[in-house]
């Protein structure tokens, strides 16, 4: 018995999943080529390797005849009644050929052959069991650490990897150590195998973290409608319920915070934002900031800018450490983000409003008229001796606040309707 070769067989059929009979097949063709390159003076060689005992014979066939001409493929017909006593003329006879040495030639010239089929019977393995679970969670342990940070993750039947790129630079790994990850992808690799690629910092792995942790999500009630990840440092998911009574955002932080607090021990403390969703840009973005207010807000033509002012005491929130909230924000949005204080855009206001009241435009000095204000304020505006626009241009949102009835927000508002008219007509 070659106990070796059976090793081999119940190795890769328990561990590796792949099929005695596709072994079997992959080491008989290389030994049929290791068999015509070693021995000579034969021809129709064939190899058989038993499946239970891994015994491996050779065999040549020839043809019975009366007189043999062709030593190659012929046998006398006396010879082939050595074999086998019922032979007659014509008919085949297998002659057993099996070389002294073949099983180390064999071994060394079959290696190649043998890996080669062997990667292709383990890629329809890999193909098999995990193409379907693209998107899930999975679970091995660290087994090797390669060229770097790479981790090589035993899956059980296959091993996985998880490149170090796929996983926050916050987090460290040691072998032995148990780790679950999204299956990203299955990818053929450049000899003809396939390999399982992993990931901790997609956003999805934390989407199917909250479907393991919110019954709700997997019920269909709950849908994450957006998520976007900084990996290691924050998350930012926007969620929304299709039954009035449940909260989306309370379902998914779970009772003293018990849900979310898994999923952020799972990703060694990463921040959580769990924010209800809104098909309106600005109002994501408010519930996003929340509860920072926006106190003005400028969108692009084309919707793919927005700005934003916030109090100068809220600005280093809604900024984030090195811009990471903005720079989320504006992925949960869709749209750029850019954010300014409340004092800096005074400034530009200011300057704006300073360089408008110089130009030499005659309409500027036209009788005070300004949409959308009520005849009461603008009279009151007037006799306060602010007649013109060029002289609100001039004023301060202070000075436009002590006319009676003109609070500071709408001294605001008076200042921003003729910067926006007198602006146009300058430009």
């Amino acid at each position: 018995m070659n106990k070796d070769l059976v090793a081999i067989f119940e190795y890769l059929e328990r561990e590796k999943g792949i099929k005695r009979d596709i072994v079997i097949s992959a080491i008989e063709e290389s030994l049929l080529a290791a068999a015509r390159k070693n021995i000579q003076g034969l021809i129709n060689i064939s190899v058989k390797v038993n499946n239970k005992t891994g015994d491996i014979e050779v065999f040549a066939q020839k043809e019975a005849v009366e007189k043999v001409t062709i030593p190659e493929e012929e046998i006398s017909l006396e010879d082939a009644r050595v074999i086998n006593p019922y032979a007659e003329i014509g008919e085949w006879i297998n002659i057993a050929c099996t070389p002294q040495e073949f099983g180390r030639i064999a071994a060394q010239t079959a290696r190649q052959v043998i890996s080669q089929k062997l990667r292709t019977a383990e890629k329809d393995v890999i193909y098999e069991e995990y193409r379907h679970r693209v998107n899930e969670l999975i679970s091995g342990t660290v087994k090797r650490i390669v060229r770097g940070s790479n981790l090589i993750v035993d899956l059980g039947k296959v091993e996985g990897i998880l490149p170090d790129r796929f996983y926050p630079k916050t987090e460290k790994y040691n072998v032995g150590e148990r780790v679950q990850a999204l299956l990203f992808e299955v990818r053929d690799t450049e000899n003809g195998g396939a390999e399982v690629i992993l990931s901790r910092s997609h956003p999805d792995f934390v989407a199917q973290l909250f479907m393991l942790e919110v019954p709700e999500i997997n019920d269909g009630k709950i849908t994450i409608e957006r998520i976007v990840r900084d990996a290691g440092y924050r998350t930012k998911l926007a969620v929304k319920s299709s039954d009035s009574k449940i909260d989306p955002v309370g379902a998914c932080v779970g009772v003293r915070g018990t849900r979310v607090k898994n999923i952020i021990r799972e990703l060694n403390n990463e921040k959580i934002d769990v924010i209800p969703f809104n098909e309106d840009p600005v109002q994501l973005l408010q519930n996003a900031l929340s509860p920072i207010e926006i106190k003005k807000i400028n969108i692009s033509d084309d919707g793919s800018s927005i700005s934003i002012v916030v109090e100068d005491e809220h600005y280093p929130a809604a900024l984030g450490k090195r811009g990471m909230n903005a720079r989320l924000n504006g992925q949960l949005i869709g749209a750029d983000l850019h954010i300014q204080k409340m004092s800096d855009f005074q400034n530009a206001m200011t300057l704006e409003r300073q360089q408008i009241a110089t130009a030499q435009d005659p309409t500027l000095d036209e009788t005070l008229q300004v949409e959308g204000m009520s005849n009461l304020i603008i009279e009151s505006l007037i006799s306060a001796g602010f007649d013109t626009p060029r002289k609100i241009l001039n004023a301060t949102p202070k000075e436009l606040a002590t006319v009676p009835e003109i609070s500071l927000k709408m001294a605001d508002e008076i200042l921003e309707k003729v910067r926006k008219k007198k602006g146009l007509k300058v430009g």
